[in-house]
């Protein structure tokens, strides 16, 4: 591949699926060793290299060492997922007065688009050149009538790496286009740990977000925009992430732990930060970026070791946890949840979805 004078684009073989398709590896990698391993299995971030506070190299995210784990894993390991991020309330939702229905695969829900979503697909790769450091985007068309969604989606999403003075940077931009009206919720659903093995509990977390979705006993959303003061989903201020986990707060229960969405303050205002993380081991820090209304904090809670990272270390509830940007969760069903300052739920043929989420790394 080519060397741009900032980094260097390495493809390699990864592996095959089930049913044969060969799965690639691209590497992003700068010239202080810095990198980003995307698979094009579902277009997943599968491994993100940064300095700590000494300056040395580590994995900030969950890596798994093969095509097989993926298959097996359940979770979505660092995979792109869609059509619709987040739950469909009963796996169904109406357009023009006509009822879709996508298989139910969390209880009575649909989840990430379904058993068969954008993170089981082999998506189409290229490198991109003209930027400040490697890149590359991939590609996934997906017919009408997949997972019960109508008209054919052709998505994107393209991960670029730099590196300046604030950090490593690490950009995800998102691009559809659809054929027919049709729902679309695309976000990167990465396990994060800036310590690498341990717990993220002691990590500490501050989130913009002056709000936050209740759901009820099947982890849809009430339709109540709750104020997070006085809760355990008040991260305004920097908060350790385990210090009100086990609370025996309502939500917390229903959940097993985080797995909400936080409505992000200053919507409709283009690419902000809207939250910052820090492991308290390494001194690493990450800041995040979006312009998106949502961000589903998820702390693992059916992580239960059955994974494997590529050092063979088990993967457990708290080891990691998820930063989801995203539309807020079953918009297509709740129209309160939609328009506006949040972003428009249903993409219409002529109409392009975009959104943006940076990642950015320093110590």
């Amino acid at each position: 591949m080519s060397a741009p004078a900032t980094g260097t684009v390495i493809r390699t073989p990864f592996g095959r699926t089930r049913r044969g398709e060969p799965v690639e590896r691209w590497e992003l990698r700068l010239p202080s060793g810095v990198s980003a391993h995307v698979l094009t299995r579902g277009a997943a971030l599968h491994r993100v290299v940064v300095p700590d506070a000494a300056g040395a190299l580590g994995d900030v995210v969950v890596a798994l060492p093969d095509v097989p784990s993926h298959e097996a894993a359940e979770g979505y390991p660092g995979a792109v997922v869609g059509r619709v991020a987040n739950r469909i309330a009963g796996g169904t939702f109406e357009l023009g007065g006509v009822r879709h229905d996508v298989p139910r695969n969390d209880g009575p829900n649909a989840l990430h688009g379904g058993a068969e979503g954008f993170d089981q697909r082999v998506w189409d790769a290229e490198e991109v050149t003209g930027g400040e450091g490697p890149a590359v985007r991939l590609t996934l068309r997906s017919p009408d009538g997949d997972m019960g969604f109508p008209g054919e989606l052709t998505a994107q999403v393209t991960y670029a790496l730099n590196q300046d003075a604030d950090g490593v940077r690490l950009r995800l931009d998102y691009r559809a286009t659809t054929t027919a009206p049709t729902p679309v919720n695309l976000t990167n659903h990465a396990y994060v740990n800036l310590d690498g093995p341990g717990t993220v509990e002691e990590h500490v977390l501050r989130l913009h977000a002056s709000h936050y979705l209740p759901v009820d006993e099947h982890l849809i959303p009430t339709g109540e925009l709750r104020d997070v003061t006085g809760t355990p989903f008040d991260f305004r201020t920097p908060t350790r992430l385990g210090e009100r986990l086990r609370d025996a707060d309502e939500q917390l229960l229903r959940a097993g732990g985080y797995d909400h969405s936080l409505v992000l303050d200053d919507s409709g205002t283009g690419e902000r930060v809207v939250a910052e993380l820090t492991g308290p081991r390494s001194g690493r820090r990450l800041q995040l970026r979006t312009d998106a209304p949502g961000l589903q904090l998820y702390t693992g809670n059916f992580l239960d070791g059955a994974w494997r990272t590529l050092e063979g270390r088990p993967v457990r509830q708290g080891d990691a946890l998820c930063l989801e940007t995203q539309l807020l969760p079953d918009a297509v069903n709740r129209p309160a949840f939609t328009g506006g300052e949040l972003g428009e739920a249903v993409l219409r043929p002529g109409e392009v979805f975009t959104t943006t989420t940076t990642f950015v790394f320093s110590a």
